[in-house]
């Protein structure tokens, strides 16, 4: 298929590439682990959120949430725009960071490989004063073996604009959890895990995933955990929220 050749061809150059160049600055609140599943003609609202508790002054009350809204235009994009990315220091001042165009691409099918593969592109517009913009990408994959599901997101982010350092950054995440399904309804205790060299910190944790469904095709998902630092460098826990609703 042209649009999966053209998407695999991308994603493996950029691989490549910046493998060979990559150096490490900061990454932003993206506690999250992305699917590159995608339901054409489903439209989400979703909020999700991190905060830290932690000995040091400069870390402990920190935390950052982000609201969004998406629809997938076809069976293999999925535009998602975040209206609101909200950011709070250790001085308990709120501000909104700024706003993030982010696409999900499907590149093959489910079940068509070993692993299911996805790509994702993101746009991020700073408001904050002297930040540039930035752009994220990189390779999403997602294998069910049974109950059992695993996740690993690979991306990388390079500044853009006036301002704009010329170097990449990089983190990745990584979920393993066990979907226990009954009616209506559906539970998964797992476990995530970040790598973020960029910022120092190296974390996981147990996460509990949760969907209610509806006969119209209406899903809420959510998702509580905590997960905790395994360096100096992380902070000692940080709590993990989600809540998204589906619908066609």
């Amino acid at each position: 298929m042209k649009k999966q050749q053209l998407l695999l061809s991308v994603a493996a150059l950029a691989i490549v590439y910046l493998f060979g160049g990559a150096t490490y600055a900061k990454a932003d609140n993206d506690f999250i682990v992305y699917s590159p599943y995608i339901a054409q003609g489903r439209s989400e609202i979703e909020m999700y959120g991190f905060g830290y508790r932690d000995g040091r002054s400069e870390l402990n009350g920190k935390l950052g949430y982000n609201i969004s809204v998406a629809y997938a235009v076809t069976s293999w994009w999925k535009p998602e725009l975040y209206i609101g990315q909200f950011n709070r220091d250790n001085k308990g001042v709120t501000r909104q960071s700024g706003y993030e165009l982010e696409n999900t691409f499907a590149i093959t099918n489910r079940g068509e490989y070993w692993a299911d593969l996805g790509f994702l592109a993101s746009y991020i517009y700073n408001k904050q004063r002297n930040v540039p913009n930035r752009v994220e990408f990189g390779p999403l994959f997602e294998k069910w073996s049974g109950h059992i599901n695993q996740r690993l997101n690979l991306i990388w982010e390079k500044e853009v604009g006036g301002g704009a350092g010329k170097q990449f950054t990089f983190r990745s995440a990584y979920s393993v959890s066990y979907k226990i399904n009954f009616n209506k309804f559906a539970i998964s205790p797992g476990i995530e895990a970040y790598y973020r060299p960029n910022d120092n910190a190296y974390q996981i944790g147990p996460v509990l995933y949760g969907e209610i469904r509806s006969d119209t095709g209406r899903e809420l998902e959510y998702s509580i955990g905590i997960i905790a630092g395994i360096n100096h460098g992380a902070p000692d826990q940080t709590l993990l929220f989600r809540l998204e609703y589906e619908f066609f």
